[in-house]
């Protein structure tokens, strides 16, 4: 005789979706205001309003926890759509103001996203993995931006490996955190600041 096949309720799976959700949105809000380390299943089941074990069986251990914000991190940045924009522009000074806004906008919906990433590494077991991790497709596409600088006229004064390192420097995660979370600047003034830098820097 065939096997019975296993009912899947759809509203029994949406309503686990939506319990995932929660659980990874209130881990990464605590990951980023408490720091990895210092946050336990309990209290991210808590902060969810569910159990620990529903926290297992929903999306698994801390460190699994950690991983799926990474990934989900990196897919809703937007960074494809972005580049898709910026490597259809065909002027220096228009790659320029959309790596500024796009690199923003990035930074500034993901910033609980890298915060939690952050203030994982020094407790994290492969930190350098990690950061690799959440980093890796966000530093390909500035190197991609600056294949496509030196394809425009005209080309930046360095050298395409020299300018996708200056790109990372000033549109990368950290140069954003530096101006707006350490120094107090606004997400605005911090991006007319990088793109006034990169472009005198560039081509001044």
């Amino acid at each position: 005789m065939p096997s019975k096949r296993a009912y899947v309720s759809p509203l029994r799976e949406q309503a686990a979706v939506r319990t995932r959700e929660v659980i990874l949105r209130r881990a990464t809000e605590l990951f980023a205001e408490r720091g990895y380390g210092r946050v336990t299943i309990a209290d991210i089941a808590a902060a969810a309003g569910v159990s620990s074990k529903t926290v297992f069986a929903g999306v698994g251990s801390k460190g699994d926890i950690l991983d799926r914000i990474v990934d989900e991190g990196v897919s809703a940045s937007g960074y494809e759509q972005a580049m898709a924009h910026v490597l259809g522009l065909r002027t220096p000074e228009a790659v320029l103001h959309a790596l500024a806004r796009g690199t923003r906008e990035g930074n500034e919906s993901q910033f609980t996203v890298h915060e939690a990433i952050r203030k994982a590494l020094p407790v994290h077991e492969s930190a350098d993995g990690l950061w690799a991790r959440a980093t890796a497709t966000y530093r390909e596409a500035l190197n991609a931006a600056a294949r496509h600088l030196h394809g425009l006229t005209p080309p930046p004064r360095s050298s395409p490996q020299q300018t996708a390192d200056l790109l990372w420097l000033w549109f990368g995660p950290t140069g954003w955190r530096t101006l707006v979370a350490e120094s107090g600047w606004t997400w605005e003034q911090a991006e007319k600041t990088l793109h006034d830098t990169a472009a005198a820097a560039l081509y001044g």
